[in-house]
């Protein structure tokens, strides 16, 4: 080892305050590089729930016409076995059970769309937060 070599570097405080903002620099672009790919894991993770979430609902939406399907017939089978006839039977049956799920599904549907209504989109502390901040700026220059 040559002596410059050992020698400590001595540099002056430009220098020094170059290299630390460029440091700084650096450090903030590997965070901002670090969270870019901890967000699109999460976002990566999330939608692979959701695709779970729309298969099983996909599903149930399946088992739950099988069972109305299953109520319509034992229905049907109950209006036969009192003495109906049996297309008769298996229409009103039908029938019966479309009204009632209907009726279920209508008072859903209203009940959501009355929330939907009722809920405000305007976001009212973001916009409160973002003047104040604005005002203070604006004071202190």
């Amino acid at each position: 080892m040559d002596r410059a070599e050992r020698a400590p570097r001595s540099e002056g405080l430009p220098e020094l305050v170059t290299g630390l903002v460029g440091d700084i620099t650096t450090l903030f672009r590997k965070e901002v590089e670090l969270a870019k790919v901890e967000a699109s894991e999460k976002v990566s993770q999330a939608v692979n729930g959701g695709e779970l979430i729309v298969a099983g609902a996909i599903l149930a939406l399946g088992a739950l016409g099988v069972l109305l399907a299953a109520i319509v017939t034992v229905l049907g089978a109950w209006f036969t076995a009192m003495g109906m006839d049996p297309l008769l039977a298996n229409s009103l049956s039908a029938l019966i059970v479309a009204v009632v799920v209907g009726l279920i599904a209508w008072a859903l549907i209203s009940s959501g769309l009355r929330r939907v209504r009722q809920t405000s989109l305007n976001m009212n502390r973001t916009v409160s937060s973002l003047s104040s901040d604005a005002a203070i700026v604006k004071e202190r220059l």
